[in-house]
């Protein structure tokens, strides 16, 4: 435009700009091709008017030209457009049906306790991501695992898949709770070390943060092996406690700074109506548009005592829902557990940890 503004103006321009929106169509959508087409009538209208061309043959078949670029480039857009979205939402779809395979759905009865489960994604394009959950009744008593891989994609996909066979397979016959957990690890560090399984990138960042708890059939306690995940939160009495490790444990990947005297279960007092929920980082890390963190101890203690575990996860999502407005910058899995009133005879009143 500022040729033909300019002394320079017989110079002829008008391919150029007939051009752009050819241009504009092979990077933008349909609606930013379209925007660029008015800008270049827009340059067309102003030269033609400045310079005092109008009704010369030139300028009419410069517009001719725009005209029909412009047409063909909107259509085109538009098809590379439709086809780029229905390619992405068929890799959704794929992912997201791997994933729902790797983690099934948790059953609402487990021996002494109701359960449910809640999985949110984050939706960043067609990624998946790395959060993990699983709850299994065993001879031992009900035993529940919650985890998240750093990362998204296939590396997380196969470090979940790893963990979680382990799991299942470990808590069957394993009765010490941190065997279950060093058999998760070594699964993982076996997978790692086989060469081309895992990018370099996975190797020197990667890391899973796992907490895998244990609730027996006739002692209302429950017991907690934590690797650097956040802490469990037990709601009792309308009234939510974090239950934190005495001893914090990194999580796995950076096993060489355990150090001290050898890894145990830490027990808590877990009664009839006690409710607990283990969670991923993605809901407490929630924000909205202020920066502020979701508040999720506080969510907890709002909601009526007397709804049922599916109920309660699906209020806590409300509530997330609201504070985001559905942008979670972070895939969401939560698991809460009830005990139930078989052995409410035998509750402890005190509320700090069991030696």
């Amino acid at each position: 435009m500022g040729i033909e503004l300019s002394p320079a103006h017989f110079i002829y321009t008008g391919p150029l700009l007939t051009a752009t929106p050819a241009l504009a169509g092979l990077t933008m959508g349909p609606r930013g091709t379209l925007a660029a087409a008015a800008v270049v009538l827009g340059v067309s209208v102003t030269t033609a008017t400045y310079n005092q061309a109008w009704g010369s043959q030139q300028v009419y078949t410069n517009f001719l030209a725009i005209f029909i670029v412009s047409v063909a480039s909107v259509a085109m857009s538009g098809a590379m457009h439709r086809r780029r979205r229905s390619e992405l939402d068929q890799v959704r779809r794929v992912a997201v049906a791997a994933q729902d395979v790797i983690l099934r759905p948790v059953p609402t009865r487990l021996g002494p306790v109701r359960a449910a489960s809640l999985c949110l994604a984050a939706e960043a394009e067609a990624q998946v991501g790395g959060d993990l959950y699983e709850a299994v009744q065993t001879r031992y008593g009900v035993r529940l695992i919650v985890g998240d891989v750093r990362g998204k994609g296939l590396n997380a996909v196969r470090a979940v898949g790893v963990v979680l066979g382990a799991f299942r397979d470990a808590v069957h016959y394993e009765n010490d709770l941190v065997e279950v957990m060093n058999h998760c690890e070594s699964a993982l560090q076996r997978e790692v070390a086989v060469p081309g399984v895992f990018d370099e990138e996975a190797l020197v960042e990667g890391f899973t943060t796992v907490l895998i708890a244990h609730v027996p059939t006739d002692d209302p306690v429950v017991q907690l092996v934590n690797r650097g995940h956040p802490p469990p939160l037990l709601l009792h009495q309308g009234r939510v406690q974090d239950l934190l490790p005495t001893c914090p444990l990194p999580p796995f990947g950076l096993e060489e700074f355990i150090t001290g005297a050898p890894v145990k279960p830490e027990s808590y007092p877990f009664v009839p109506g006690d409710r607990l929920l283990l969670y991923t980082d993605g809901v407490i890390e929630a924000r909205n548009r202020d920066n502020d963190f979701f508040d999720l101890p506080r969510a907890m203690e709002a909601i009526h005592a007397g709804t049922s575990p599916p109920v309660f996860l699906g209020q806590l999502h409300l509530q997330l829902h609201r504070h985001t407005e559905s942008r979670l910058a972070d895939d969401v899995a939560m698991i809460l557990i009830e005990r139930l009133n078989q052995d409410a005879d035998h509750a402890p009143d005190s509320r700090k940890a069991v030696p």
